[in-house]
């Protein structure tokens, strides 16, 4: 119930201020475990992405910080990212990295959507980053459908610094399903998982038209 409500008055609230475009929803299956691939501009990205999915609940990553905040404003923040699928994680070395992985692959083996970014963090010059291989290893080892997430605009609604967004126009488009499920098992896993990981990047730069770094994207402070 409280994820309905607080759902509901979000998308009404970003509708109302932000009049988003959302392209191609019906390409997110309606049941099944699914892995929503998106390039990564903002903040709201976590919030914007699953508010555009009317159909089924989505899930997403979010820093633990936002759970463990003492005071009123923590408890209001736990409370508003729990009730909209978010998933605490802490960051900050390689283990961290593969606890999130594994607290991903669990949702998705019990049929959940969840959003990835596999740039790994916010673009902060609007260019497309080379993808890591994360994202291919949950669609290999859960054989969920890759739905590519395209965002535009997003980073006017919250740039990075910026602590509150603000009402800007963004659009966002769910590309046609990709099934990974077979079709690799001729390839070492490392070369599986770039090879995949190297199609994904390309569908999301297909339905952004970002330039394309062609190197990785490095976390900064705050990110």
């Amino acid at each position: 119930m409280l994820y309905g409500a607080l759902r509901q008055t979000a998308a009404v609230l970003a509708r109302t201020l932000c009049r988003p475009t959302i392209e191609g929803r019906d390409n997110v299956p309606a049941t099944g475990p699914v892995i929503l691939a998106g390039n990564h501009l903002s903040f709201v990205d976590s919030v914007v992405i699953p508010l555009s999915v009317t159909h089924r609940r989505v899930r997403f990553l979010a820093k633990s910080d936002y759970f463990e905040t003492p005071g009123v404003k923590g408890s209001l923040t736990k409370t508003m990212f729990g009730a909209l699928g978010a998933m605490p994680v802490r960051r900050g070395n390689a283990r961290d990295a593969m606890m999130s992985l594994e607290m991903m692959l669990d949702r998705l083996n019990d049929g959940e959507a969840c959003v990835v970014y596999p740039e790994g963090t916010r673009s902060r010059d609007g260019r497309l980053y080379r993808g890591r291989t994360g994202v291919a290893h949950l669609a290999l080892e859960s054989k969920a459908l890759v739905v590519p997430v395209g965002l535009s605009g997003t980073q006017q609604v919250q740039p990075i610094g910026a602590n509150m967004p603000r009402p800007r126009r963004f659009t966002v488009r769910f590309g046609e399903p990709l099934d990974f499920s077979t079709g690799f098992d001729h390839l070492a896993p490392g070369k599986a998982r770039r090879v995949i990981t190297d199609r994904i990047m390309d569908s999301i730069g297909d339905l952004t038209g970002q330039e394309r770094a062609g190197t990785y994207n490095e976390q900064s402070a705050g990110d």
